[in-house]
């Protein structure tokens, strides 16, 4: 994701110069270097000093300490954090009380610069900085922002794995062209550009899906037998479902990641 934003910064005008990358690996900071031609350092106070804005795109268990190492460079620059399901009150608290943070809800279509992004605030963050913030997620993507952080449970469960949720019917409708007859290649590009362009089509209309669907359905044909079956065996009750679970999953993810050592989760 930190190359996704990298790539999608340097295609939206943004300087290499202007941008300075932290990583541990030094194969990884070569390859950053020669692919964007940014500065890439193992010096995390090296790279923070003089800067304004802070992308926090780290594994969650590894957080915590990456906030004790950062906090005493700290100087009123906006942190951005994309790590999932660190709650920004945890942060902040790793951080020492510092508040000046926003945390984000990626998905993996970002690489593509086809992703949507969802950003949320703590109160502190001013305008501007809400409006930094924008610009660099915008540059993989759609943005919006919840006023309650408590609501990237549900969006982590609906474009956070949303993605997989399409791959896997995206399976099961390469594996039926397949045994209706069709090649693996010819199975996948039909799967494929259904997905783009059903996706284009409800993107650029103003109907809501349920009547997008009626429009394709034709009374005693065959989209009507497959939907049909599809309801017996209760397929959109089992995909809300799917997404309620993955919505307590990452609340639960909270609870656990935010702990301190020797701490138990409220």
């Amino acid at each position: 994701m930190a190359s996704a934003l990298v790539g999608g910064l340097l295609k939206n005008g943004f300087g290499s110069e202007r941008i300075a990358v932290v990583e541990v690996d030094p194969a990884a900071r070569d390859r950053l270097h020669a692919e964007f031609g940014v500065h890439a350092t193992s010096d995390l106070g090296n790279a923070v000093n003089g800067s304004t804005v802070i992308v926090l795109a780290v594994k969650p268990q590894q957080l915590r300490e990456v906030a004790r190492q950062l906090r005493p460079a700290l100087s009123g620059q906006l942190l951005v954090t994309i790590a999932a399901g660190i709650r920004t009150r945890d942060l902040s608290r790793w951080l020492g009380g510092y508040v000046q943070v926003v945390r984000v809800m990626p998905n993996t279509p970002a690489l593509v610069r086809a992703g949507v992004s969802v950003l949320y605030a703590m109160p502190e963050v001013n305008v501007d900085d809400r409006r930094r913030a924008e610009s660099i997620l915008s540059s993989v993507g759609a943005t919006l922002w919840v006023e309650r952080e408590d609501l990237l449970d549900g969006v982590t469960a609906v474009s956070g794995s949303g993605p997989a949720y399409v791959f896997y019917f995206m399976e099961a409708m390469e594996q039926a062209a397949a045994e209706l007859g069709l090649t693996p290649e010819q199975s996948r590009q039909l799967t494929q550009q259904t997905f783009v362009g059903a996706a284009l089509l409800a993107q650029q209309s103003s109907d809501p899906p349920g009547l997008l669907r009626a429009r394709v359905t034709s009374k005693g044909g065959t989209t009507e037998r497959a939907l049909k079956s599809l309801e017996e065996d209760s397929v959109k009750a089992s995909i809300v479902r799917a997404i309620r679970y993955a919505a307590q999953r990452s609340r639960e993810l909270g609870d656990e990641l935010g702990q301190d050592p020797g701490r138990s989760a409220a």
